[in-house]
């Protein structure tokens, strides 16, 4: 375990900015889960946090900046009153997305199963994700 993932834990929130790619995400998910490990949490509930979270990253650095030059992306988790929420924070344009062939297109459903409550809200100036959870104590 990394000094900085032992620091996000005593600290009330976990919050980051980072160029939208995926290169930093991975860094990202990793401090996220060193910061949800110090709330006392289940794991599955840890689990389906970070997961998530790292969706509404991933689709942050894939399709807010398509075809531009890379921005940042905004990682805010907080815990308060029993509630986790973790918001992340674009200032680019989602463009609509491509046809696939069924393998795509599964993260907003994915974070909406994966949380208790889930907003995604777009603006002409980039897109908010909001995940919230009850907090579960680990038993």
């Amino acid at each position: 375990m990394t000094g900085r993932a032992t620091e996000d834990r005593l600290t009330p929130e976990f919050r980051r900015r980072v160029t939208a790619a995926p290169e930093p995400l991975s860094g990202l998910r990793r401090g996220l889960a060193g910061w949800v490990a110090g709330l006392g949490m289940s794991t599955t509930q840890q689990e389906d946090v970070v997961m998530a979270s790292y969706e509404a990253m991933a689709n942050s650095a894939e399709h807010a900046y398509e075809g531009r030059e890379t921005g940042v992306l905004d990682v805010l988790a907080t815990c308060v009153g029993g509630t986790v929420t973790v918001i992340v924070t674009d200032y680019g344009r989602w463009l609509p997305p491509r046809p696939t062939n069924g393998l795509r297109g599964r993260g907003l459903p994915l974070m909406q199963g994966l949380a208790h409550e889930s907003e995604c809200v777009q603006r002409p100036d980039g897109t908010t994700v909001t995940l919230n959870w009850r907090l579960e104590p680990a038993g």
